[in-house]
């Protein structure tokens, strides 16, 4: 059986929760021939891509896929690139608050997703569930994950990509989603990743 690491957030900029994280947990033990394991980063620039590079090395996942919070995006939004910047508007949850400044001093300018994108996009949009591909992660801890990682893996055969879901329903937010809705979207994502 082929493997795949998929990862949420901690709650972080004073939510209570993290519908990236809740979503993971409600995602069965194995979808489309892939066992998952689930893992909980930590909302820190740097630290969140290191505790999922450290786990790929004990279980070799064949995908990395990672989920974060987007508030305000009322879609599911597989992310296209991920960008060499650190910029936050509000400190990440070690305080850190990086204005401006590289991610990597010697590295690209961007990488690419190495996960069918646009393919995912139309299979949650097939599912009934809003979806669109985006061309920004943004340039806090979601962007800072997917780039070190594309960077990190780049050249290997582990493929890996980023999803943006919307603020669940239960944050009391607009727009938001169901969480079932955001768990189906999800699913019908990794079903179409060979």
């Amino acid at each position: 059986m082929k493997r795949l690491l998929i990862t949420g957030f901690e709650p972080f900029g004073g939510e209570q929760i993290n519908p990236s994280w809740e979503a993971v947990c409600r995602l069965p033990s194995e979808i489309n021939g892939y066992s998952l394991t689930k893992l909980l980063l930590p909302v820190v620039f740097g630290e969140a891509a290191e505790t999922v590079i450290k786990a790929a090395a004990k279980i070799h996942p064949d995908v990395i896929l990672c989920i974060g919070q987007a508030g305000g995006r009322n879609a599911i939004t597989p992310e296209l690139v991920g960008i060499n910047l650190r910029h936050a508007d509000i400190p990440d949850n070690s305080g850190y608050q990086p204005k401006d400044e590289s991610i990597s001093m010697d590295g690209s300018a961007a990488y690419f997703s190495t996960l069918p994108v646009r393919r995912i996009s139309e299979a949650i949009s097939a599912m009934g569930v809003p979806s669109q591909v985006s061309y920004s992660a943004g340039a806090y801890v979601c962007n800072d994950l997917l780039y070190t990682l594309l960077s990190h893996f780049s050249g290997s055969n582990i493929r890996v990509g980023f999803i943006h879901i919307p603020y669940c329903t239960d944050q009391d937010k607009q727009p938001s989603m169901d969480i079932n809705s955001i768990v189906s979207g999800l699913i019908a994502a990794i079903e179409c990743i060979d």
